[in-house]
Formats: structure tokens, sequence, C-alpha cells
């Protein structure tokens, strides 16, 4: 195995990875162009505009899902395509499957029938879900996409964040992700400052890594699924990088880099519930712990 962090992270990607996580790794890591990845990622697009084929590794099936357009969206911004016939396709999509109140539900009805997490509601009058709805708008509003959609999908997006009091990591990383970029600012920042709050006092992330085996999960999560500094403030532009000390985050990186595992790859924490879920899961999060241990300039 090579010696370098990197360097064993790749051998992993090229082992293990489907295409599209291949083609990410190389786009971020060894100088690869964006148009193989867009290449990629379009062997999950529908003819409705949406994303299916488990792209979002939890949802399996052909059919479109709010997951698997999130995860479409983030492959996008990183290669600078998030816009344009591209984003229009996605709104037609979002258009025809939200909610009454303009949201986007976690699981689409039309998923029935497919394997799916357990952990998944799947219902025939699935309500909006922040988790679902917050990334894609914060996506779109990041990308300067003007659709008619994403008015009531942003009343939506504030109404849940205004009213969060008990919540969860998974919340509050959705609800970020539409802060960073909201376009009432002033709003955006109170917003994420309550939110920094809300996660001290509900003890929703986890401060001293050694203490993970001794440490409750939120309820209904898998043992040691945990969240740290580093989840919450992947970057040093994060909004939430104000919510802990220097200390804090070096110790949540500290953590982060150890969790290399011998074959190269991080493990996934939540759920494992399928053989192939967590095999397509790894390289994901693999990818995501390189790329904020780099933005943070810890050696990789």
């Amino acid at each position: 195995m090579p010696a370098t962090t990197l360097g064993r992270a790749e051998q992993f990607v090229w082992l293990t990875a489907r295409v599209l996580e291949q083609r990410r790794f190389a786009f971020h890591f060894l100088d690869g162009g964006g148009d193989p990845v867009e290449t990629a990622l379009d062997a999950y697009r529908n003819d409705d505009g949406g994303y299916g084929h488990a792209l979002e590794p939890d949802l399996r099936g052909p059919v479109s899902q709010p997951l698997h357009v999130a995860y479409a969206l983030r492959v996008l911004d990183e290669i600078d395509r998030c816009r344009g016939a591209r984003a229009e396709r996605v709104c037609r999509y979002l258009s025809a499957h939200s909610t009454p109140e303009g949201a986007l539900p976690a699981v689409d009805a039309s998923l029935r029938g497919y394997p799916y997490a357990p952990w998944m509601p799947v219902s025939d009058d699935p309500p909006g879900d922040l988790l679902a709805t917050g990334p894609v708008v914060g996506l779109l509003r990041r990308n300067e996409v003007w659709h008619a959609w994403l008015f009531r999908s942003t009343d939506f997006c504030w109404a849940a964040i205004d009213a969060m009091e008990r919540t969860h990591p998974y919340e509050v990383l959705a609800a970020l992700a539409f802060l960073a970029s909201a376009q009432d600012r002033a709003r955006a920042r109170a917003a994420v400052e309550r939110l920094g709050r809300l996660v001290r006092e509900q003890q929703l992330v986890l401060l001293e890594p050694e203490r993970a085996g001794k440490t409750a999960v939120p309820e209904g999560y898998a043992p040691g699924e945990h969240h740290y500094a580093h989840d919450f403030a992947p970057s040093p532009d994060s909004a939430a990088r104000a919510w802990f000390t220097d200390a804090e985050l070096e110790r949540s990186l500290d953590h982060l880099a150890a969790q290399q595992a011998d074959d190269g790859g991080w493990p996934v924490t939540w759920r494992e519930w399928a053989p192939g879920t967590a095999l397509e899961g790894r390289p994901m999060v693999t990818i995501e712990a390189l790329r904020t241990l780099r933005a943070y300039e810890r050696a990789v």
C-alpha cells in the first residue's frame, strides 16, 4: 500500500468505488476533468428530470427520488455545472414532486416496491422534509438558479428552521446547507448562531472523540453514529466554524485522520442494512474525509 493518506485512499477508490466516485476522486485529487464526472452522473438521470438507480445508496431501484437529486446537485456543484439546462431539468422534476406546501418529501411514494433503508418512511402522502428540501434549495441558490419552485420551497425552509427546538444532527446539516446560500444574510447569520447553541445544548456534537465508545448517540442512530466538529464545519469558511474553538476542531480533525482504515478508506457510521450500501457508501465518505482534511491544510 502507498505510504501517504491520499495514496492509500486512491488504491481503495480504484478497488471498491462506483465509476462516479472514481471520477469524482480523479477530479478532486488527480487533476481530472468535469466531463467524465458528468458523464458518469448522467447514467443515474431519468426522463422525468430526476435521478434514481441508487445514486444515494440507501434508496435502491430505478425511480427518481429527492435525496438522489440532492446528491446529483452536489456533484454538479463540485464541477461547476449546476445551472442552465441541467438545473432547468431538475427544477421541472422538483415542481412535479413537491408537497402542497412546495417542499420535498424525504422519500417519494414511487419508491414503494423497491428495496430501501428500513428507517426511510414511505407513504402515499409524504410531508415536506427539511432534510431533502434544504440542501436542494441551498445548492440551487448558491448557483444563482432562478425558478418559480424556489419561492415556496424557500419559505418552507425558513419556517422549518425557525420552528426548530428539539432537533438532530442530520436536520442541522440540512439547515446549514440552506442557510449557506440564503439571500437574507442577516437572518441567516442569526439562524446559524441559534443552531450552534442548540447543537451544544442538546449535545449533538461529540467534542471529545476519545469518549466515543462511552457516549450515547441520538435516538434511532446506529451505535457509533456520532457527529463531530468537522461534520458541521467541513471547511474553514463553513458557517458553523465559529461554533468551535481551535482546540475542539483540531481534536476533531485528528480523529478524522485516524479513522482511515487499513484498506485506505474511511468507514460509514450509519446503520448498514445491506452489503451493497456500505460498499458504495465508503468511497463517498472517503472523498469527503479527504476534502475536509485538505481544506484545513492537513497533509494527505
